[in-house]
């Protein structure tokens, strides 16, 4: 019966001790490389199918494609939007069919974030997301960890 409790015992302290130790990817996780890999990728999908993008300071590009009018979002804002989302190879992940969805833009992904204020209700836009404004590291349904992101967004209402 001792013995067991010892076992017990041991096996608890190892388990609490391993769930206070850190992940290395969070504590050594370094963003640059992965995003001039990003940007490298970005530019030459840019120059390979002569997109008129331009770059932001945060690093995002974008290409608007129609100003909209009206009010632009800001962060406080739910956004009416369609979109559809793909990687850089081409391959569509989602998108809306049609329909336009309410997104709090507050809770959307960094690129979206920086992006979206750039046009107008009723306007159209491109945006080339390098991953660390996008999913970063994170897997998510059919997107890889570290992909670069290629949205076509047309907002339709500020909501």
């Amino acid at each position: 019966m001792v013995k067991s409790k010892y076992l017990i015992f041991l096996f608890l302290l190892a388990g609490s001790l391993a769930a206070c130790r850190k992940s290395a990817t969070s504590d050594n996780y370094d963003p640059n490389p992965q995003f001039r890999i990003d940007t490298s990728a970005i530019r030459a999908l840019i120059i390979a199918d002569s997109i008129p993008a331009i770059k932001d300071p945060s690093g995002i590009f974008y290409q608007v494609i129609a100003d909209g009018s009206g009010k632009a979002p800001t962060l406080n804002n739910v956004v009416s939007v369609e979109y559809e989302g793909r990687l850089l190879d081409g391959t569509v992940f989602d998108k809306t069919d049609g329909t336009p969805v309410d997104l709090p833009l507050n809770n959307l992904i960094g690129g979206w974030q920086i992006g979206l204020p750039k046009i107008q209700k009723g306007g159209k836009i491109r945006l080339l997301i390098p991953s660390y404004y996008g999913y970063g590291t994170v897997p998510k349904q059919g997107i890889p960890p570290n992909s670069t992101l290629d949205f076509t967004i047309t907002l339709r209402d500020v909501k």
